[in-house]
């Protein structure tokens, strides 16, 4: 498989785990709750494990999603509490330039690490 298809499947994961699979009490506390943080980030990690290793193998893709998934929690603590206080606020076009720069922290941050495991 190449590094561009590895990138879209892990795009893939990322958006079932991100999305999909967060729970509308993850998505409504994070900002403010250690305990829905790490509950939608443990989610995440565990399905780009799975993904990461059908891509790498069981050593590289453990380490891969152990690494993804503390950036993860790092870039969603930061992030969910700022766009917590635009939500707040009503400030729609700030609040989703925030959820847009989220996004571009979480796919700039697996292609990298993808690019450092390949």
């Amino acid at each position: 498989m190449t590094t561009l298809w590895q990138f879209v499947v892990l795009l893939a994961a990322h958006w079932l785990a991100d999305f999909f699979l967060q729970t509308h009490w993850q998505a409504s506390n994070k900002s403010k709750r250690m305990d829905a943080l790490a509950r939608h980030v443990g989610t995440y990690t565990m399905v780009l494990l799975v993904v990461a290793i059908f891509l790498f193998g069981f050593e590289l893709g453990v380490a891969f999603a152990a690494l993804n998934g503390v950036l993860h929690f790092g870039t969603d603590y930061f992030t969910s509490r700022w766009s917590s206080k635009l939500y707040a606020k009503q400030d729609w076009h700030n609040f989703f330039v925030v959820i847009g720069f989220d996004q571009l922290i979480h796919q700039t941050t697996l292609a990298t690490t993808l690019a450092i495991f390949s």
